[in-house]
This record gives C-alpha cells, structure tokens and sequence, in this order.
C-alpha cells in the first residue's frame, strides 16, 4: 500500500484520511495544529503554505490530497499561497495533486452543472477557487505535475457540522421537532453531496491515471429542494413534519454585520435562490463510484446527528 497527505482534517479531509487508513494506506495529515495519532493515521503540525515544509512531510507521497481551506473571509489572501505550496510539493515529489474543489468558479448558469462550463466566476471567491484549478492544470499540461480536481456541491452527512447548510443550523433543531430556516428559497432544487462520496472519489481518483488532468463532480444524488431534505430528514428521525422557512433577507442583513461568514455568503446566494444542480453524470461513465442512495445518506446522517447531540456534542 501507497503513502498519501491529506491537507486538512475538516470534514473532507477526515473523512478521506480515515477511508484511506481503511483500506490499507499509510496516511499523513498535515494541519496548524496537529493532532494526537489514530489507528494508520499520523498527524504533522505545520502551516501548509511553507512549501519547504510541505515538500519534506510529502516525500515518498503517491497522492498529495488538498481537503484544506483558508477562514471564508480569508479566501482571497490565503488561497494563493496554499495552492502555490500544494503546486510545488507534487512537483517536488511526483506524489499525484488530487484537490478538492467546489462549484463557485463556475458562477451563476442557467441549466444543470457541467464539467465543461466555462469557470466563468466574477466574484472573488469564485475567481480565487477557479485560478487555484487552472495553476494546477496548466501545470499538469506541462508535464510538471500530475493533478485531478474533484468538484462538490454543499456537503452534508455525518461528520459535517458547521458550515453545511444541513449542519449545526438545521440537525439539532430538526431533531426536536422544531422549525428550520434556510438561505434562499426552500423549495427551489439544490444538489447535496454526501461527505463519505466525496472521501470515496477523492480516494479513487488519486489511484485512476485515466482520471488526472481533469476535473470532475462528485456523485451526487438527484436535486432535491432543502425543504424536501428536511421531510426526509425529519421522517427517519420521527420528528416531522417540521416547518421550514426562509431567512428573511432583514435577518440576514442584520447576521451579516456581526457574522463574516454570513457577510461572505452574499456571493454566492444565488446557488440558493435558484436551481442549483450538478450533473455528475461524467463521473459515473467514466469512473467506478456511485453515489450513496439517499435512503441510507439521510439515516446515517440523522444517526450520527442523534449519537453526536446524546454526547453532548
């Protein structure tokens, strides 16, 4: 079995760090702060954008898998020269570039989401997340480095806690009985990528030579309106039906003022108030994963939401 990194240990990188120690590799987390040890996991504490650094914890690496991400706000300053130093450790070691990316370079479109759309973002989170795919690609095309880029729409599941729009916000109440709001429209259809589906395409590609110099969508169940997430949710928990709400936008204006993270998201409200839907139909063509059916994503999540808030958590 293959050594990998795993930057970041968020929910993506977890969840990939722990699949990957799975199946029998050997696995390197590099965070800030370090961690104690797991069971085929070891823990490196150093600021990932220090390529120097980085490029010593990466040696021997068959995969370097970027799961990090800068604070929100922070995303224009911080982006830059976390990809530089990813850029320049799989070129440093040859170890495969396998990043996580998401749906903001693309922007506002009208119709499903597609690997071919033009990464036409105007906003600048949107343009930092497509400049960060199209270093690594033009790299690849260079022949300087191997790389792949897995795209996700809004994470949830379990192990997702803050900042999934099916997370903190909605579980714990959702789970009493309680009304929920939402961003955005609640009826308006929005793909929701399982967490364990972005782990298992993160693991695969890195393995799949066919895969590399592209970019591809997680599997990603059919669209489905966040009202609609909440009925499921809230049928295997025996907790509905739960009245579900919009934020108004006074509320959200008010948030916005004391909240950066709910000031940042003004750019990207539009993925919540219209249809927002991936195809990840190239994937399943081309690739073996699936997505998880959603039966088993919703009772997984809200049984892990239920042991979690039993602890204390």
């Amino acid at each position: 079995m293959s050594l990998h990194v795993v930057v970041g240990f968020g929910p993506a990188g977890a969840a990939t760090a722990r699949l990957l120690a799975g199946q029998g590799h050997s696995v390197r987390v590099i965070t800030t702060s370090g961690r104690a040890p797991e069971p085929g996991i070891e823990h490196i504490a150093l600021d990932a954008a220090d390529s120097a650094r980085l490029i010593d914890a990466a040696r021997g690496a068959a995969a370097i898998h970027g799961c990090a991400a800068p604070p929100y706000h922070r995303w224009a300053s911080a982006w830059p020269p976390l990809a530089a130093s990813l850029c320049a450790a799989a070129e440093a070691t040859g170890a495969v570039l396998v990043l996580l990316g998401n749906l903001y370079g693309y922007g506002p479109v009208d119709g499903p989401l597609t690997e071919e759309l033009p990464l036409a973002a105007t906003g600048p989170k949107g343009r930092v997340r497509a400049a960060v795919w199209e270093r690594a690609r033009t790299l690849h095309e260079q022949g300087r480095i191997r790389a792949v880029e897995v795209r996700a729409s809004d994470f949830f599941g379990p192990g997702v806690t803050d900042g999934g729009h099916l997370a903190a916000r909605v579980m714990p109440r959702l789970l009493r009985g309680k009304p929920v709001s939402t961003l955005g429209d609640p009826d308006t259809p929005h793909s929701w990528t399982y967490l364990p589906d972005v782990a298992r395409a993160l693991a695969e590609v890195a393995a799949e030579e066919r895969a590399w110099g592209r970019a591809w969508h997680v599997p990603t169940e059919p669209a489905l309106s966040a009202r609609q997430m909440v009925d499921r949710l809230a049928a295997r928990a025996g907790t509905g039906p739960v009245a579900v709400r919009a934020l108004p936008p006074a509320v959200l204006g008010v948030a916005s003022l004391f909240s950066p993270l709910i000031r940042e998201l003004k750019e990207v409200r539009y993925q919540f108030e219209r249809p927002f839907v991936v195809d990840s139909s190239a994937y399943a063509t081309a690739l073996a994963v699936r997505a998880t059916p959603l039966d088993e994503q919703v009772a997984a999540t809200v049984d892990w939401w239920r042991e979690r808030l039993a602890a204390g958590g």
